[in-house]
């Protein structure tokens, strides 16, 4: 409101403009009439404030009980830690609940297990007030899947004891062979029932661990002869320790790559020894396929009088004095491929003494 008399009043204040000239019964009137608008307005505003006392309230009818743990999965030792409410619900009244974007029937949800590992349940509930207001809280929810049911026993990385497996024993699978090789990069699969892969974590002693995820490590010792011991935890607690033996890799054997075949001695057709172009080396024994870098080789053939003529490649291809004596060569004629020096993955280099290869011709 204000006092300031505005001039369309012809310089008249509220009172001379509204009661000037005018009656006292019609201004006793007047008055009463406003005092009567005023308490009209009153009773107005005051019914409207206590008509919207509480419509953003919910009605409640019921209270139930609820427990919320701080996590879902244990393990042996550690706490649980778990909040106690109590809370009120509307029975009368079913909230409308999306997860991820989807409406659900009810207030239920059913999730399939999938990959192990922490996955999130996320959405949002949808309740009206008691002015039919929506009102919408988001929601989160935590879950772990794990690598599967547990076993009734554990093998021990030997392979001949077995003892009973309980919750949280780690089990270290070897997947060459129960021993490791030093200088040389040994697949180890490391896996504790009911536990996440990621939450998995492990180191050895004398030499190098990498994890290459899923479960799947590296691990590379440094020298023969010296056990090392891999130590599993989860989740920052100690599961276990285990011990495995290291030896030096065995040695490979030398062989003429024919397609997918290896030939590594006897008879050899002479067009499929001109086409080959060079030999190489692996451990092949049924467990292993590591393959060599040949460096060196020398083939020893024999002249018509006996005579061994010894020729040498400085590689692993046939040199081109090798390829001109194989030209020569006539059917059932023999000759050796000897002093094959190998560069492994262990870093070692060396010859393969008594790995002598011997080719007939065809």
């Amino acid at each position: 409101l204000s006092t300031v008399v505005p001039h369309h009043s012809l310089n008249k204040n509220w009172e001379e403009y509204m009661f000037e000239n005018m009656p006292t019964s019609a201004a006793v009137t007047l008055l009463s009439k406003l005092q009567s608008d005023i308490r009209y307005a009153e009773g107005e505003v005051l019914h409207t404030l206590v008509a919207n006392v509480g419509l953003k309230d919910l009605r409640v009818n019921k209270l139930q009980a609820f427990v919320v743990p701080s996590q879902t999965r244990l393990y042996p030792g550690e706490t649980l830690t778990a909040q106690m409410l109590m809370a009120a619900i509307d029975s009368t009244q079913q909230p409308q609940v999306y997860v991820n974007g989807q409406l659900i029937k009810g207030n239920k949800i059913s999730i399939k297990a999938g990959t192990p590992g922490k996955h999130t349940i996320s959405g949002y509930m949808l309740i009206k007030d008691l002015a039919g207001n929506v009102i919408r809280r988001n929601f989160t929810q935590d879950y772990w899947v794990t690598g599967g049911p547990k076993p009734e026993t554990y093998i021990s990385p030997d392979g001949m004891q077995k003892t009973p497996a309980f919750e949280g024993m780690a089990t270290i699978a070897a997947d060459l062979m129960n021993v490791l090789y030093a200088g040389f990069d040994n697949p180890i699969t490391i896996s504790i029932p009911n536990t996440a892969q990621n939450d998995i974590q492990a180191s050895m002693s004398g030499g190098s661990l990498i994890s290459r995820g899923g479960g799947k490590f590296v691990a590379r010792p440094t020298s023969v002869g010296n056990p090392v011991t891999i130590s599993v935890s989860a989740k920052g607690r100690k599961i276990g320790e285990y011990k495995f033996r290291v030896r030096k890799l065995p040695d490979p054997a030398p062989y003429i790559a024919m397609g997918g075949d290896r030939f590594k001695s006897g008879g050899l057709s002479k067009a499929a020894l001109m086409s080959a172009a060079g030999i190489h080396a692996a451990i092949d024994d049924g467990l292993l396929d590591i393959p060599f870098t040949v460096t060196s080789f020398r083939t020893v053939f024999f002249d018509n009088l006996g005579n061994a003529v010894p020729l040498s490649s400085n590689g692993s291809q046939f040199s081109a004095q090798q390829k001109e004596q194989f030209r020569h060569l006539s059917r059932n004629k023999r000759f050796y491929i000897t002093n094959v020096v190998v560069h492994g993955p262990d870093g070692t280099t060396h010859t393969l003494n008594g790995r002598n290869m011997e080719v007939i011709v065809q």
